[in-house]
């Protein structure tokens, strides 16, 4: 007996735009599941290769009247601001939306009669760790879960779970804004500070973005705020259901916080965080009390949340202990593209050679000056590393221009052993765009600097 394909998307058609790590899955996807698809990047290799995969490749920005349903373009490529992409132009000009793939994977698992729910995470910074570590809890527990978005697998390439399915799914303002029907069961919102300003027209526009993460909820719906910044009471105002506030450092009646190490919620201890050796600092107590009341709401086990948290094996490229070399320990936080960030991964540590630089973000790293007398040395590199200089010089921090990350890596050795430091920390208050591809391939670099150290002391 044969059973009838699932073609959720049959007599639909979309304009694929961005075939990176979301588009080119997404557009495969698309036509697995029936639908009519035009693919387009800027770039001709990744053009290159969705035709050789046998999609259809063509710019829609260039095709009359636009006859598509909707737009799914790249989070990372603007519709608004700073500037308008052909192709967001021609589908604002037909009135056509422009949409994230989360929205579509929204629609095809309702499509499918499933009753799966999704929880959504968001945040300035922590949205990667705690959408890791919420994934790790439920699993662990036995839950039905996938895990994506904004982190790892494209939302889009995710399998379609059935009515106990769970779906956990990293969130950016990009994809929030772009998002119709979708709607998060759960929805977390960690924190608020500035960050893709261009993009969003400043902090108001940004926290307009990050408020759709609660869009469409319901009574029966779960609100997660951090309360640890500004914005929390912002956010947890005037949700239609449960609100739960979170804090890394004050008691939140009703709600999950840490005192020191102790994550507690009303009804006493959960877990010492000091077991998790994976997630240190009060931004990662914040994380982890976000994680334990998106758990509990869920149904698990104060012993299952505890157990959990302590065997988390935290994040490639967030405060990842890579290697140790005559006592000093080597530290990739890759991952802080801004100095908000940095700031967290400072705060973690008592005294630190610092490894920071990049392709520069609104601010450079003033805000970092409460911790400089943390910095015991400071090794800069790309594009930034002229003004971070200026910054540090004014502050009284000792440092030096590297310019590349293979030059700085034996730099802050020599520097650590110098001052007795037991810490190299790369954590860049930047992005990484101008001397890598991405945050993970600057880590992987780091990882494999330290290695090739090793090897020969």
């Amino acid at each position: 007996m044969s059973t009838a394909p699932f073609l959720p998307f049959a007599g639909q058609r979309f304009a694929v735009v961005g075939l990176g790590r979301a588009g080119l899955p997404s557009a495969r996807r698309l036509v697995e599941w029936g639908a009519e698809i035009l693919c387009w990047d800027d770039g001709e290799a990744a053009r290159e290769a969705a035709s050789a995969a046998g999609l259809p490749v063509g710019n829609p920005a260039e095709v009359a009247r636009f006859p598509f349903d909707a737009l799914l373009l790249s989070p990372g490529i603007p519709h608004v601001l700073p500037c308008v992409h052909p192709a967001a132009a021609a589908a604002a000009k037909a009135g056509v939306p422009v949409i994230c793939d989360a929205e579509l994977l929204f629609r095809a698992v309702r499509a499918s009669g499933s009753a799966a729910r999704f929880i959504g995470i968001t945040g300035t910074n922590g949205k990667s760790t705690t959408t890791a570590l919420i994934h790790h809890l439920l699993q662990r527990a036995g839950r039905e879960v996938a895990v994506g978005g904004n982190l790892g697998p494209a939302a889009l390439g995710l399998p379609l779970l059935g009515d106990e399915g769970l779906y956990v799914l990293e969130m950016s303002s990009y994809m929030l804004e772009r998002m119709q029907q979708l709607r998060f069961d759960v929805a977390v919102q960690l924190n608020l500070s500035p960050d893709h300003l261009d993009r969003h027209g400043g902090m108001d526009g940004y926290a307009a973005a990050k408020m759709h993460i609660f869009d469409r909820q319901d009574r029966t719906s779960l609100a997660v705020v951090g309360m640890d910044d500004e914005w929390g009471p912002h956010f947890a105002a005037g949700r239609a259901g449960k609100v739960v506030r979170i804090s890394g450092q004050a008691r939140q009646s009703g709600g999950v916080w840490a005192e020191e190490r102790a994550l507690r919620n009303d009804d006493g201890l959960i877990t010492d965080l000091d077991t998790a050796r994976a997630l240190p600092g009060s931004h990662n107590a914040q994380n982890a009390a976000a994680a334990a009341a998106v758990a509990l709401h869920l149904g698990l086990t104060r012993e299952e949340i505890a157990a959990g948290i302590a065997d988390f094996p935290g994040l490639p490229h967030r405060q990842e202990a890579v290697g140790t070399i005559d006592g000093i320990a080597f530290v990739n936080d890759s991952k802080a593209t801004n100095a908000d960030s940095t700031e967290r991964a400072l705060a973690s540590y008592d005294r630190v050679v610092l490894i920071a630089g990049g392709l520069p973000k609104a601010g450079g790293i003033a805000p970092l000056a409460p911790l400089f007398p943390r910095i015991a040395h400071a090794v800069l590199i790309g594009e930034a590393a002229e003004d971070f200089a200026a910054t540090l010089a004014a502050g009284g921090v000792a440092h030096e221009i590297a310019g590349t990350l293979e030059a700085a890596v034996p730099a802050a050795l020599a520097a650590a052993r110098a001052t007795n430091t037991p810490v190299v920390l790369l954590s860049p208050a930047c992005a990484s765009f101008d001397q890598f591809s991405g945050f993970d391939a600057r880590g992987d670099a780091f990882r494999a600097q330290v290695a090739s150290l090793m090897e020969t002391v």
